[in-house]
């Protein structure tokens, strides 16, 4: 197929990966209820599939440490998820096939977050792109899925929302066949480009507090994630309605992302992790208050910061690093922030909202205040690059 730009090429895979992401975040659950699961089971699924992205961005990901593998990997990565998607058609409302499925799905899935951001990280350090306007395609395309698939399941019903994710991760892997140009070069020497070994990474100190401060600032999401669009829907919220909620979030994500360049160019990683801490204390305590329309809006535009702002500023602290350890960072970050501590605290939602309503929100909040204890560092390798 045609070759593009480096920029186009992750722009259209980001684009077609979070279409689909956009319909399985928001409406999974719906889904799931759609097929007679109940909320504390839901929130077991979900977490699962939130367990399994972990353990593939542990066991996959780093082995793909090599600039050279990522494009072959996202290639087939995308065209399992789409065959993994499909066995859902089969599941019956049987949990355990259901199961079956959320984990093969997922573990196509994990990797497929990581990867195309190593490689606009690898880009911008060349000055190829900016990753701000790059990601923001994904964000976009989020708005695009997550709004689509409301109006299909409000007109025809919730089947959509399987059959909308299946064409969005067919998309993806078409999408993927094409080749950039400049293709991503292995540029460190050979004995530099080994696979650095997580548990040394793991072993550093300031590694760790980077990663328990985006864990306690990813994993506060997790009530969000899994049970916002019931406890929405209980509060006499159609779907279509919950759609635009969604969507509403992603849109200030995508001004942030878009405008990240201009506006926090000069802002340390400290002081962005920092707002995005108070952020979320801020939203989900105003969520676990109240479903008013307005304060939902004003909850929906602080993803801006409780998400895109702490995103931003992982991955600057990501990109300061060397080249070989980059995708092992960026696995750490993917399974342990955005995996393993949202996979424990989704099954705790779930079952948190089922015995307790909106007060799970609270728990979210509180991580929020936990955040701001953490002292983040410079990571050894960083120190000395900056020497």
């Amino acid at each position: 197929m045609k070759n593009t730009s480096p920029y186009g090429w992750i722009s259209q895979y980001l684009f077609g990966f979070f279409f689909s992401y956009g319909v399985y975040l928001p409406f999974w659950a719906l889904w799931f209820s759609s097929q007679g699961v109940s909320a504390t089971d839901i929130g077991t699924l979900v977490g699962l599939g939130f367990a399994t992205r972990c353990a593939s961005n542990l066991l996959i990901t780093p082995r793909i440490h090599k600039l050279s593998y990522i494009l072959p990997a996202l290639r087939w990565l995308s065209f399992l998820g789409t065959v993994a998607a499909s066995l859902y058609f089969v599941a019956g409302g049987n949990f355990w096939i259901m199961a079956i499925a959320t984990v093969l799905f997922n573990l196509c899935m994990g990797p497929m977050m990581p990867l195309p951001d190593a490689m606009a990280n690898y880009y911008a350090k060349l000055n190829i792109l900016d990753y701000g306007s790059t990601r923001v395609w994904g964000s976009i395309s989020f708005i695009v899925g997550s709004t689509l698939v409301g109006y299909l399941v409000t007109g025809w019903g919730s089947s959509w929302i399987l059959y909308t994710a299946i064409f969005g991760f067919a998309a993806t892997w078409m999408m993927s066949l094409r080749t950039p140009d400049p293709k991503p070069l292995d540029t460190e020497p050979a004995n530099a480009a080994e696979r650095p070994k997580l548990l040394h990474l793991l072993r550093e100190w300031p590694v760790v507090k980077f990663l328990v401060l985006v864990a306690l600032i990813q994993g506060s999401h997790a009530a969000y994630y899994s049970v916002s669009s019931l406890y929405w829907k209980q509060s006499g919220y159609s779907e279509d309605v919950i759609g635009y909620l969604w969507s509403l979030g992603v849109v200030a994500e995508v001004m942030l992302f878009a405008l990240s360049k201009r506006i926090f160019a000069g802002w340390g990683v400290r002081t962005l992790f920092l707002i995005s801490s108070v952020a979320v204390i801020v939203r989900w305590g105003i969520t676990a208050s109240t479903t008013a329309l307005i304060p939902l809006v004003i909850v929906q535009l602080l993803h801006s910061l409780t998400y895109a702002l702490a995103h931003l500023a992982a991955i600057r602290y990501i990109q300061q690093s060397a080249q070989s350890r980059m995708v092992a960072l960026q696995s750490l970050y993917n399974a342990l922030a955005q995996g393993l501590c949202i996979a424990i605290m989704t099954s705790f939602s779930g079952w948190g909202f089922q015995h307790f309503g909106a007060n799970v929100f609270w728990v979210m909040s509180a991580m929020g205040f936990l955040s701001l204890l953490v002292r983040l560092e410079l990571p050894r390798s960083q120190i000395q690059a900056s020497s």
